[in-house]
């Protein structure tokens, strides 16, 4: 009985050490086929714009909503202690610091992640992928590099959207809603955000999501059964892995960014 649940353990510990190295070599080749990739940058493009423009109306609308409440949470809170001019310094630190990259990620996976998944995944079961490589293309080189590319670039756009809409959404509640003074709103935001160590640390979280979302939701379809099956329970594991993928990226940096 011991034998066979350690036998067990030891099995799923091999295959998943075989599926780290299988993802490994996988980033590798990614990584060294990008250099020719941007030689070809119209296909680059047509990936900005499927994952970036299309992923706009849903990242806009969030980003309002989640301004919204910033303003109306910060000032309940902040009028407590005299402070409530401060709101506007409240609402563009969260949203540059953390909820701009993080949200802005978490919808990138549901909605362009899940995308990349599915089409690889229907490339794959299509035999779309083997027919190119009896061709002599590079299935990698053509089909998997230019969305890498694609997701990189769009992410710290769509994150930047993100958090100008998220300020906007901010001062709409505070200034014409609550009443607060729109000098002090925007004087205090001016004076407590610092471009480099504010602006570029969620400048440098969104860059790093934006790598591991794509690169995850590229690995699972590359790499799913051939099947319906297969590939919805890879457009799952996409959201799931980079979700938590994200949230735990985030802590990491978060801790190595603001304790220097």
């Amino acid at each position: 009985m011991m034998m066979s649940l350690a036998s067990r353990i030891g099995a799923g510990v091999r295959h998943n050490l075989a599926d780290v190295g299988a993802a490994a070599r996988l980033f590798a080749s990614l990584l060294g086929r990008l250099p020719r990739a941007l030689l070809r940058f119209v296909l680059v493009r047509e990936q900005i714009y499927h994952l970036g423009n299309k992923s706009l109306s849903i990242i806009g609308v969030s980003g309002l909503f989640v301004g919204f409440v910033l303003a109306l949470q910060g000032y309940y809170t902040l009028q407590r202690y005299g402070s409530a001019e401060a709101v506007g310094l409240l609402v563009a630190l969260s949203l540059v610091r953390e909820l701009g990259p993080v949200v802005t990620a978490l919808l990138f996976a549901g909605r362009a992640g899940t995308s990349l998944t599915a089409e690889i995944g229907l490339m794959k079961a299509g035999e779309q992928l083997t027919a190119m490589e009896m061709m002599a293309v590079d299935p990698i080189q053509r089909v998997l590099a230019p969305r890498f590319l694609g997701g990189f670039i769009a992410m710290p756009l769509l994150a930047a959207v993100f958090s100008a809409v998220g300020i906007i959404g901010g001062w709409l509640v505070a200034v014409p809603l609550i009443g607060i003074d729109a000098g002090a709103f925007w004087s205090q935001m001016q004076g407590g955000v610092d471009v480099f160590k504010d602006v570029g640390n969620g400048v440098i979280k969104s860059l790093v999501f934006g790598v591991t979302v794509t690169f995850v939701s590229l690995l699972q379809g590359y790499t799913c059964r051939p099947t319906p099956e297969g590939v919805s329970e890879a457009t799952t594991r996409t959201v799931v892995l980079s979700s938590l993928a994200v949230l735990a990226l985030d802590f990491m940096l978060t801790a190595m960014m603001f304790s220097i």
